[in-house]
């Protein structure tokens, strides 16, 4: 865990879909360390779930672990049912949690699109819904994690793709609706991130070693970056910047070609 001179969280309850790994996981754990009660979302790794709130509660802090399917609201509302009654509120809530059918746009089949459609746009649509009854009078953040694949071409990317221009979308229509309840939303669009997620596409060695030649900083994108940026847009330092998707990719979206 990385030293922090901040405690920005202290007394606030942050909810993270997908936490149980990867992006989620650090941000978990990144939140704890800034004073945060942490609810943990998961849905096949429960194990890796308990871990995460095993760590969280060694920072000292609560935390509560939810399975939940993302793809059926009915699981989406038991989960913030869940969650009222165990912290009764919820300060920063953050879509994290994502699948797909990972194919090129041809052979996309319908069922596998609906799931992507449903786990990764229409859970970010039902979540803010009921996130939002939760966060009290003073406000609070809603941040969705999206990719460099929602307004660039990937490959086998297509349908977690275009769940992340909804998402990225989704946001703007959400920063104007709920500013008069101080509530924010952002986005962040991370490029190729180190977390092991990639690795169900098929021949992503390859083009993983294409990306990091290419990325003008030199490296690759790792968790931290992403948790550093969160911390920041879900903080009252932030609250000027509404509806807005952040990309944090070293450059590589910079360069044609």
């Amino acid at each position: 865990m990385e030293a922090t001179s901040q405690q920005r969280y202290i007394g606030k309850v942050v909810g993270i879909t997908g936490s149980s790994r990867g992006i989620g996981r650090k941000l978990a754990l990144r939140f704890a360390n800034e004073g945060a009660d942490v609810v943990i979302n998961y849905f096949r790794n429960g194990d890796a779930a308990r871990d995460v709130a095993n760590e969280v509660e060694q920072l000292g802090r609560k935390a509560l672990v939810v399975r939940a399917n993302m793809a059926q609201p009915e699981k989406i509302h038991r989960m913030f049912d869940t969650i009222n009654e165990h912290f009764g509120r919820l300060d920063v809530f953050v879509h994290n949690a994502a699948s797909g059918r990972n194919r090129p746009a041809l052979d996309i089949d319908v069922k596998g699109w609906d799931w992507t459609i449903n786990t990764n746009a229409r859970s970010f649509l039902v979540g803010v819904q009921e996130a939002s009854k939760l966060m009290p009078p003073e406000g609070g953040s809603v941040l969705a994690i999206s990719s460099f694949g929602s307004d660039h071409v990937f490959p086998n990317y297509t349908a977690v793709g275009a769940t992340k221009a909804a998402i990225e979308s989704l946001v703007r229509y959400f920063a104007v609706e709920l500013a008069d309840r101080k509530i924010n939303a952002n986005a962040i669009s991370a490029g190729a991130v180190v977390t092991g997620a990639l690795e169900h596409f098929p021949g992503i060695e390859r083009t993983w070693g294409q990306i990091e030649q290419k990325i003008p900083y030199g490296r690759m994108v790792d968790a931290d970056d992403v948790a550093n940026l969160a911390l920041f847009l879900c903080s009252k330092e932030a609250e000027m910047i509404r509806g807005q998707t952040v990309k944090i990719d070293g450059g590589i979206t910079l360069l044609v070609p």
